[in-house]
């Protein structure tokens, strides 16, 4: 069965308009759903909505209410929320360009594959797309789609490209407020010498089929574990003891030294700086 397409119009860049497709570029990975089991009878576990005082209410009752105040609400009905939602456009106008750099990655959330809809389109979805990378910039817009108006952007990828909704900058926390109490002070040299050898060694091509949820498969031994011993308790013993805390630099030094020296590094370019 072909995919479906999340979106289809046309990107406009000045005067020329160009039909595209886009498609979800991402999905869900493997979850394991847990319910909640009433252990005596075991029963699946229910919920009911009630009201304090009055119980159970019926769902044809329930508004959506914003708080205004403690305890004092507005009450929207669906009809008002529906009739403030956006059309969904089905143009993208492309009304500023930026260096990929400019932009922080906490704003990137979601990408979509951009595809030409038919063959006449195909031309000037080329030309757009070498434009872009050749000025190796990202081409910026507002698109509205399912009742919301998103921050888009639009990059080449391989023999398409690729859409990206951003967050707004009220999405995104300061870094400051973090990062400000960590110590601005310059690393001891031969400490960073040898992390940088570490990095060096273990630098390789991104390959995500190498990496797995161990935690998905975990659970996925454990219930099959748990089926065939008929309800008996299982705990695994974990592989990895806890990591020692240490707090002074010979500690971090032989630490570093000694996962440079595993398995062999790889030679420096460069000797390694003395310490002063």
């Amino acid at each position: 069965m072909a995919a479906r397409a999340y979106w289809q119009g046309q990107i406009r860049l000045a005067l020329v308009s160009i039909p595209v497709e886009i498609y979800a570029a991402t999905k869900s990975g493997a979850q394991i759903a847990f319910h909640q089991i009433h252990q005596p009878s075991g029963k699946r576990v229910r919920y009911e909505k009630t009201v304090p005082g009055l119980g159970p209410v019926k769902p044809e009752d329930i508004v959506k209410g914003y708080e205004v105040a403690k305890g004092d609400y507005v009450l929207l009905q669906p009809e008002e929320i529906e009739a403030v939602k956006l059309e969904s456009k089905k143009t993208l106008e492309l009304t500023q360009f930026v260096d990929a750099s400019e932009i922080d990655v906490l704003y990137y959330e979601r990408p979509y594959y951009v595809v030409p809809a038919d063959d006449l389109a195909e031309e000037a979805f080329i030309v757009l797309r070498e434009a872009l990378r050749r000025t190796k910039k990202v081409g910026l817009g507002q698109l509205a789609m399912r009742g919301r108006e998103y921050i888009v952007s639009l990059k080449p990828c391989g023999r398409g490209m690729v859409l990206e909704t951003l967050r707004y900058a009220d999405e995104v926390n300061r870094a400051q407020g973090y990062f400000r109490d960590i110590e601005d002070a310059r690393p001891d040299a031969e400490l960073l010498d040898l992390a940088e050898t570490l990095i060096e060694k273990k630098t390789a091509p991104f390959k995500p089929d190498s990496f797995h949820d161990r935690y998905v498969d975990a659970l996925e031994r454990l219930i099959e574990k748990k089926k065939k011993s008929k309800g008996r308790r299982i705990i695994e013993d974990k592989e990895d003891a806890p990591a020692r805390r240490g707090g002074n630099v010979i500690d971090l030094m032989a630490a570093l030294k000694k996962s440079v020296d595993s398995g062999g590094a790889r030679a420096r370019k460069t000797p390694a700086r003395k310490r002063a």
